[in-house]
């Protein structure tokens, strides 16, 4: 089976809410399976804190995704509100084996209604955010990542890394997740823990 994993991208995208997990999911992909950029236009896509990327395809000439990656940053606040985004994401999550989100891209997901009824986190300093927009919604504060049927959310930026090696683990298996996770040196030690 060659899966298409979409990640959708919008102007105020945080970057390595999508390019950390862009990074684990393309060093993953094995047989004919492949990673693109999707947003709304063909023209370049300015991130959260200036970096400028050209989408593979646009919403209208997206093939069909087989994993949906939803990422935050500031733009999602506006981003929620958009129809033509909200309809597409609809549209490829009636199919995709997986839909996901990182950081405050839980937001679009909400508003898109594919939350509904579902657990889910999304960065810490939002949960309150994110409630008023969707009271019932149980959120999850302690977890990196949350699966909720074939929807995984994650918490702030790094998490996203997390859930992508996750979702590594369950497309192919977990000795893959793990083979990447090494290639890719990811071992986090931060110098200043608390």
């Amino acid at each position: 089976m060659n899966r298409t994993i979409g990640i959708v991208i919008f102007d105020d995208a945080e970057e390595l809410d999508w390019v950390g997990p862009f990074e684990v999911l393309t060093n993953a992909c094995k047989d004919g399976d492949r990673v693109v950029v999707v947003a709304e236009s063909e023209g370049p896509v300015r991130g959260a804190k200036g970096l400028r990327v050209l989408p593979d395809h646009t919403f209208d000439d997206c093939p069909p995704l087989d994993v949906v990656l939803v990422p935050g940053g500031i733009g999602t606040r506006k981003e929620m509100h958009n129809e033509v985004l909200r309809s597409f994401l609809l549209a490829q999550a009636e199919r995709a084996e997986w839909t996901t989100s990182v950081c405050t891209g839980a937001f679009v997901l909400s508003a898109a209604g594919l939350l509904k009824g579902k657990r889910a986190t999304t960065h810490w300093l939002t949960f309150d955010e994110l409630r008023t927009h969707d009271p019932d919604l149980e959120l999850d504060p302690d977890a990196r990542w949350v699966v909720d049927g074939n929807v995984v959310t994650a918490a702030g930026v790094s998490a996203g890394i997390d859930m992508a090696l996750w979702l590594v683990g369950q497309l192919y298996d977990p000795d893959h997740a793990r083979l990447i996770q090494k290639y890719i040196q990811y071992d986090p030690a931060p110098p200043y823990q608390d």
